[in-house]
């Protein structure tokens, strides 16, 4: 799912607005979104954008392991093949 400007008006106001399209924001309290309003707007979809880079292929690749067999198995036997493979999806898909 790609990040858009209505998911960061979603973060920063929750619950402030009744309807928020790409366009236009209906407020609650009938004020206009100002500058410095859409520049927080900007500036906070360029931050979800960011951490969706890595967290969305990430979960992606978590949801593929079977994690709680995998760390029964592991402490049964006395190996690491769960946190193997945990390190090797935050190497493939690292923070920014």
């Amino acid at each position: 799912m790609a990040i858009n400007r209505v998911d960061a008006i979603r973060s920063l106001h929750k619950g402030s607005y009744h309807k928020a399209t790409e366009d236009n924001i209906d407020w609650k309290d009938g004020h206009t979104t100002t500058d410095a309003e859409n520049s927080a707007i900007d500036a906070e979809l360029v931050r979800l954008q960011a951490l969706d880079s890595y967290q969305a292929p990430r979960k992606a690749k978590y949801d593929l392991l079977n994690q709680f067999e995998m760390r029964f198995d592991d402490q049964a036997n006395s190996t690491t093949t769960w946190v193997d493979a945990i390190n090797a999806i935050k190497a493939a898909h690292p923070k920014p």
